[in-house]
């Protein structure tokens, strides 16, 4: 039930971020908006929080998240748009999401969230062997 509650509130934040530059700056549709919000909000959501924010730390979960809003909605708009300015209005927009990614990641990390749920860790305890040999083959016994 707290994941339906965090995606809602990653959706509506990404949907007034990307309203704001998408729609109201660049011009765009509120249906298109709407729609890049949803998939990103999924996107992110899915890989970013789930994934990548529990086993890294948030400043590395953000930088993913930048990268991945930025490649959805130049994508996105792209494919739902005819010309324009894309490379910027995608870059603004990333920023935008990645600075609301930013404080949504520490508000789901003080919930409690991942400490609720079964995380299992592992264990690197890493060793080499050694050995007194040299050679594998004693030379005495190769020369027969």
């Amino acid at each position: 039930m707290k994941h339906a509650q965090y995606f809602a509130a990653k959706f509506i934040g990404c949907l007034a971020l990307l309203f704001l530059f998408l729609g109201i700056g660049y011009g765009l549709s509120f249906g298109n908006v709407f729609l890049v919000a949803l998939v990103l909000s999924a996107v992110s959501y899915f890989i970013g929080d789930m994934m990548i924010l529990r086993k890294t730390n948030n400043l590395m979960a953000t930088l993913s998240d930048f990268v991945l809003a930025f490649v959805v909605i130049y994508f996105m708009v792209d494919a739902l748009t005819v010309g324009g300015e894309l490379f910027t209005a995608a870059l603004l927009s990333a920023v935008a999401v990645a600075v609301f990614e930013y404080i949504f990641h520490k508000y789901v990390a003080t919930s409690g969230i991942y400490e609720a749920e079964d995380k299992t860790e592992r264990k690197l305890n890493l060793s080499t062997e050694a050995s007194e040999e040299l050679f594998p083959y004693d030379k005495k016994e190769k020369d027969r």
